[in-house]
Formats: C-alpha cells, structure tokens, sequence
C-alpha cells in the first residue's frame, strides 16, 4: 500500500508541476501576497509603528498562510473534478490500488506543497518583509500542516458535489473566501453581532486562525487545544460525508 501511495504520489507531483499557471496559483500567490503587501507596510508606517503593529507582524503572515491552505483546497477540488470528469478516476479506481491511496495520495501532494510554499514565505519573509520576527517556525509549520489537512476534507465534499471541472473553482471560492471574513483573522469575533458569532464558530477557517495566531505569538499547544479539537471534529465529518456522496464517475 505504501509501495503504491509513493508511487501515485510522485506521479501526482510531476503531473501538477507540468501546469505551470496551477504551480503559480498554488505555490507562489500566497508568497508573493506576503511580500508585496510586507514591502507596501514597510514603506508607508514608520519601523517603531510597524514593530508594534498587530496587522503586520501576525494577520499578514496568518492571512498568507490561510491562502496557503485554500489555494491547496481550491487545487484539489479542480482536480478531482478534471479527473472525474476526464473518467481518469474510474481508470484509477479499477487498479489495484485502493480508494483510499488514490485519495490519500492527493492529500499527501498538497500537504507537501503547503509546506514548500510555507519555506518559501518564509525565506522570502527574511529577505524582504521589513519586521524582525522571532517565531516557532516548527510548530507554525505543524499548525499549518494540521489546518490545511482539515480544511482539506471540505475540499472533497465539494469536489464531490460539484458536477463539472468547469464550475470547480468558482464553487470552491464562493464556499471557502467568505469563510475568511467571518474567521476573526480582520475583526475580533467577539466584537460581531450575535447571529455573526455563532455562524463564526461554526466554520472551520475560524479554528485555523486561532491556531496559527496563537502558534505565531508563541503560545503554548495546551492553549489550543480546542482549536485542534475542532478541526479533527471537522476532518473526521466531512470526510465520513465524502465518502458517502463522493462520485468516481
């Protein structure tokens, strides 16, 4: 089984590198993101401003990590549409490999690329955003890994509903961008009206802000450990919901 999710895997990871606008989506926006609106703050607010600045030193680097994970979301539900709809996962589905490895393999791909395009933040971060940061860069990392993972099992759902490649994406964005309003990374979700408030905490984007920002602070995994609660929670029913509705063909 192992032998066989490596193998599809690598396979996964040439076929996706060979579509050089899906590489640039997926990998280099979310970097490029950071760095320009970095560069733009570091030129307009003076460095004493900019050293205490909230939105500076963590919703810009939280924010490019939570474009990190949907453009993996986004990703997926494009391809296993195209897929699907190209008839390559019944061909698939009729080798010996399992459903699960065909479908592991794909969560494996963008986890992988989460992390690179998290390296690649974060290199480009020490060369051109303009604040000194110390941050746990490991268990940012483990906490971005654990997020996309989550938010990834919506992606199946969606790509399990949505009936035509055409439609992925946009369906995918209109789903997930919303989420990111209402995730408490722009406004404290405290300060929200009641109704607001509970559809916030509802949403899975909302317990992946309030880890990466704790994680980013410095804060300790035993303080978020509801965070990661609920996206197990999340993870564990959206992935016992793709499998009932998910379509090989």
């Amino acid at each position: 089984m192992l032998r066989g999710l490596w193998k599809l895997t690598w396979i996964e990871i040439k076929i996706f590198l060979r579509e050089p606008l899906g590489a640039f989506g997926t990998i280099l926006v979310p970097v490029v993101v950071f760095v320009i609106v970095g560069r733009v703050a570091g030129r307009t607010i003076s460095p004493r401003a900019l050293a205490a600045s909230d939105l500076v030193r963590v919703s810009l680097p939280v924010f490019a990590s939570i474009l990190i994970a949907l453009s993996a979301v986004l990703s997926l539900v494009t391809i296993i549409s195209i897929y699907r709809e190209g008839g390559i996962l019944k061909r698939l589905r009729a080798t010996p490999l399992r459903p699960q490895t065909i479908l592991t393999a794909h969560v494996v791909v963008k986890l992988l690329l989460t992390a690179v395009t998290l390296v690649l933040m974060m290199l480009a971060g020490k060369r051109y955003y303009p604040v000194d940061v110390n941050v746990p860069l490991v268990s940012f990392a483990i906490a971005l890994l654990i997020s996309t993972w989550s938010i990834l099992s919506i992606g199946f759902v969606i790509a399990s509903i949505v009936p035509t490649a055409r439609f992925a994406q946009p369906v995918g964005a209109v789903i997930m961008y919303p989420m990111v309003a209402l995730s408490g990374l722009f406004m404290p979700i405290d300060s929200m009206p009641p109704a607001m408030q509970t559809v916030a905490r509802l949403m899975p984007l909302t317990y992946a802000v309030s880890l990466l920002r704790g994680i980013w602070n410095g804060d300790a995994w035993s303080r978020h450990t509801g965070d990661v609660a609920a996206l197990v929670v999340v993870f564990l029913l959206c992935t016992a919901l793709s499998s009932k509705v998910f379509r090989w063909e």
